[in-house]
């Protein structure tokens, strides 16, 4: 019996409404008959009065002195106290059966959602992400319905990325390995020759297939908050220069222009320098891939009230409407039929880049007016104020 009630709700519920029912009864009784002779005393004497007090006993006097000589009224006061008790548990005995009904009701009506909540998180833990329970009203248990829907679509959508994850990754991984395999079985065989070239290209897929593995890295431990990152004042004019001298060489031999406007007196902020160069260089070098030769990308840097915003436009191929909520997402292309090889990326880049400006305290989107019509990738970073370090 302990064992039923320590493990169901609605039985500790019920005895609670129980409890209090039985308190109530307790209490009705003792006053009622505690103050039963006080009142049967008082209303007679004031009948007594008015009729003059010959029967009654003369005013002020109690019923051990005016009625207790008379059996008349010994036997009046009985008859009423009797029919009061009588009374009394035909009221009692109403009030406990309507009180049961109403806090089985009631006890099924608050343990009904707990229970519907308990039985679709049972569903989600075996792996059924899709299960939502129904929201009815909007009191606490509501609320609470509402919550656990919200956290049963975090982890469907955590599920759905994850196996996307899992998908990408592999094909990442098997593009380079077969090339490799391939290429290996060609030699084996004698139908490729083992030239330089050929050790070229094997050495090349190798090397491919490393850098993806250090993405791969590189992304688990920034998403996992694993990365240190030095929050230092840092000269804007500085970075940017950083930058143009790693890239200037790709640029000019693909016939691009690279152009910086900044701001006069821009003030330092307050960043980690060599993660601010690298988102930089991320989007400065996406830039790069995706414009044509002859076309140009501009830089430009203004303070806007209390950061500075980088401002990264290319004359490329644009984006249309449709893959700009995505750009972020990893191993996300816009052009699918595009590898690495081709110089489409992996889609990690961005990623890191989003997360490498967010756990700075800065913001990064993308806006393009269509295909060939260009991009402009914006990420702002916060002025300095004071110097800290930070963990991400």
């Amino acid at each position: 019996m302990m064992d039923y009630l320590r493990s169901h709700l609605s039985a500790k519920l019920f005895l609670s409404y129980l409890a209090i029912i039985t308190i109530s009864f307790l209490v009705v009784v003792v006053v009622g008959q505690l103050g039963a002779p006080t009142a049967f005393n008082r209303h007679l004497a004031q009948m007594g009065r008015m009729m003059g007090g010959g029967m009654m006993g003369g005013p002020g006097q109690g019923f051990g002195q005016g009625f207790g000589q008379n059996g008349v009224m010994q036997q009046l006061y009985s008859d009423f106290r009797a029919s009061f008790n009588e009374a009394l548990m035909y009221a009692v005995f109403a009030a406990i059966v309507v009180s049961v009904i109403v806090s089985v009701v009631i006890s099924r009506g608050v343990v009904s959602p707990l229970r519907a909540v308990m039985n679709a998180s049972q569903r989600i833990a075996d792996g059924h992400y899709d299960e939502r329970v129904k929201v009815q009203g909007s009191d606490e248990l509501s609320q609470l319905a509402a919550r656990f829907n919200q956290m049963a679509e975090k982890l469907e959508q955590i599920e759905t990325m994850r196996l996307r994850l899992i998908g990408d990754v592999s094909h990442e991984l098997r593009t380079p390995l077969t090339a490799i395999q391939g290429s290996m079985e060609g030699l084996m065989d004698g139908v490729l020759p083992a030239t330089q070239e050929t050790y070229r290209d094997l050495y090349s897929e190798a090397d491919r297939l490393n850098r993806l593995v250090d993405d791969l890295q590189e992304l688990s431990r920034v998403e996992a908050g694993a990365y240190p990152l030095d929050i230092q004042p840092v000269n804007v004019s500085t970075l940017t220069q950083t930058v143009a001298k790693r890239l200037g060489s790709q640029f000019e031999s693909k016939r691009i222009s690279l152009d910086f406007k900044l701001d006069p007196d821009l003030p330092p902020l307050l960043a980690d320098e060599d993660r601010a160069v690298q988102v930089l260089t991320n989007l400065v070098g996406n830039a790069l891939r995706y414009t044509p030769e002859g076309g140009a990308v501009t830089v430009s840097v203004t303070k806007q009230s209390s950061e500075i915003e980088f401002a990264v436009h290319d004359t490329g191929i644009g984006i249309s409407p449709e893959h700009l909520p995505h750009i972020f997402d990893r191993f996300y292309r816009v052009d699918k039929s595009r590898s690495r090889r081709a110089g489409g990326g992996s889609g990690i880049g961005l990623t890191i880049a989003r997360a490498l400006v967010e756990a700075q305290g800065g913001r990064i989107w993308v806006e393009s007016d269509g295909e060939g019509q260009g991009s402009t990738f914006t990420f702002t970073l916060p002025l300095a104020k004071v110097n800290k370090t930070i963990m991400l």
